[in-house]
């Protein structure tokens, strides 16, 4: 009998133990979920003010381009920004970070503390020396805060499309705009399996033909025909998120760099 009231006792301090490590657990993540979204916030303020105005341009040199400076000043900060991106009327305007694998940013904000939603990261493997062909940029589809890259989920709706076809892209350099080609549903594909489109392997084109392939095979992809195309020795830019119509489903915005303008 006394067995029975040990045991008895023991299971309910198990179980309000557990219930404190849930409760405990479930405010971090609440509070973790509120201080990101408000960091978040904050950020955007960067770029999204009225103090940024639309400098000269002449010959494709902008004189003092606030974009651009804002750039630099992220920079001093962490150096493994690379940029800002931005969609314009939409919530996706962050800065861009390049690691040394693309594992670190997925949970990392810019000023390198832990987030759930991570951070817009460029492909590690992308040479800022060549350049290389394609800016491959990842982010996560945070549904439930509407953060990073769940605003391309829009995409898969041509109507959407057509309000949102520019990609503005800042570095420390220039402030180049990317036209969109193709938005097409894929996954991660298994080593088995062949003749498929891995998009996500893309980095840098060694010749005219793997460029075109890729070019084609993004076009032939696409959800809807966006009437534009792209020709060897352009500049790719390619959005990627995770996406839920199939296992290890991806979403990837793929454009071309149409405009950009160096700072004098």
């Amino acid at each position: 009998m006394k067995n029975k009231k040990n045991t008895k006792k023991l299971i309910i301090r198990l179980l309000f133990l557990v219930f404190i490590i849930s409760t405990l657990v479930f405010i971090f993540f609440v509070f973790n979920k509120y201080k990101n979204k408000k960091e978040n916030e904050e950020l955007k303020k960067i770029f999204n003010n009225d103090e940024i105005v639309e400098n000269q341009i002449v010959e494709n040199v902008i004189i003092n381009n606030e974009r651009i400076e804002k750039v630099k000043e992220l920079q001093k900060e962490n150096q493994d920004i690379i940029g800002w991106l931005e969609i314009n009327n939409s919530n996706i305007s962050y800065p861009v970070m390049q690691g040394q694998d693309n594992d670190y940013y997925m949970t990392h904000n810019y000023k390198k503390e832990y987030s759930k939603d991570g951070s817009l990261f460029l492909d590690k493997d992308y040479d800022w020396n060549l350049p290389s062909t394609n800016l491959l940029i990842y982010g996560h589809n945070n549904m439930s805060s509407d953060e990073m890259f769940s605003g391309l989920m829009d995409y898969k709706e041509e109507s959407y499309y057509k309000d949102h076809k520019i990609i503005r892209l800042t570095t420390n350099e220039e402030d180049a705009e990317y036209e969109i080609i193709s938005v097409f549903l894929s996954r991660v594909y298994y080593k088995s399996e062949k003749n498929v489109f891995r998009y996500y392997y893309f980095i840098n084109a060694e010749t005219e033909k793997e460029f075109n392939e890729y070019v084609e095979n993004s076009k032939k992809a696409s959800l809807y025909d966006t009437g534009v195309t792209a020709e060897y020795g352009d500049q790719l830019l390619t959005l990627s998120t995770c996406s839920y119509h199939t296992t290890d489903g991806r979403l990837a915005v793929v454009a071309k760099k149409i405009s950009y303008y160096y700072e004098n």
